[in-house]
């Protein structure tokens, strides 16, 4: 009897740990589209309060870094609100700026207080006609397409947003479509603040805009073999040629100064491992 109560007892404390990862999956996810809800709308005031508070919180973005609470302000309420929106928390008439969030990965560690978040976006942006001449981008519309490979962590018990990597990876004007969309469709940052007041903390060699067609790491290992994707297969050379001659590949390398206690140690879930070894956060 005592041995049938402890095995129980041991299965029901599997279980709430089963359990509580997937509330906190769930939870991570929801954050992450909850983000995109408030992105959309132009709410950059409720996008920055989404973020952490710690320190080594970023946000890269085009080949840049803005670090900690403040440089993340400075990115959507400075950068974006300024561009999109004059200013304003909320939308304007005649802009749209759709982010479709979809295909997530999520991943939670075993202390239920760090997640990783691989996703996509599509994004339809542009404006009406009725606002060509009252709104800076004039009539314009636009497709992108974009990959996060995202880091959460849990603040006083609430999820937020961490290390957030968002890499635009390709761009299409609506009538033309992507075949003959301009090399460098977006102006990579070339100053840091405050030399630019409203710039990145560093400019990073993470450049990537269609054609490039590099894949983003992934912050998984393969399902069933349990291995990491190759370096060179990460890269994208041109047809024929060898992999050397292409671009270095693209990392989740942390910034400077930034570090994981965990990095190297190893957990499993459902029989597989769920995150590379070298990004783990927590010993």
């Amino acid at each position: 009897m005592e041995a049938e109560l402890a095995d129980l007892k041991e299965q029901v404390s599997l279980l709430r740990k089963e359990v509580s990862r997937v509330s906190d999956e769930a939870e991570v996810r929801k954050v992450h589209f909850k983000y995109g809800y408030y992105l959309d709308k132009c709410l950059y005031n409720e996008v920055v309060d989404m973020y952490a508070d710690h320190p080594d919180t970023y946000v890269e973005f085009l080949g840049s870094r803005y670090r900690g609470k403040e440089g993340v302000k400075r990115l959507y309420n400075g950068r974006f609100q300024q561009s999109f929106v004059k200013g304003r928390n909320g939308p304007v008439r005649g802009f749209l700026l759709d982010h479709i969030m979809m295909q997530d990965i999520v991943d939670v560690d075993p202390t239920g207080t760090h997640a990783w978040c691989r996703m996509r976006a599509l994004m339809q942006a542009g404006t009406h006609q009725s606002v060509r001449e009252t709104h800076p981008r004039g009539h314009v519309q636009w497709w992108e397409g974009g990959l996060y490979e995202n880091e959460y962590i849990k603040e006083n018990g609430v999820w937020k947003l961490f290390r957030y990597r968002y890499f635009p990876f390709w761009h299409a004007e609506h009538e033309k479509g992507w075949s003959l969309t301009k090399e460098n469709y977006i102006p990579w940052p070339s100053k840091t603040y405050p030399e630019d007041p409203l710039g990145p903390d560093e400019i990073i060699e993470q450049k990537m805009l269609w054609p490039d067609t590099r894949v983003v790491p992934f912050h998984y290992p393969h399902p069933v073999t349990g291995k990491k994707v190759n370096d060179d297969d990460l890269r994208a050379p041109l047809f024929g040629k060898d992999a050397s001659t292409g671009d270095a590949p693209l990392t989740l390398a942390l910034p400077e100064g930034q570090s994981r206690s965990g990095a190297g140690h190893t957990w499993t879930s459902e029989g597989s491992m769920r995150v590379l070894p070298d990004l783990v956060q927590n010993s």
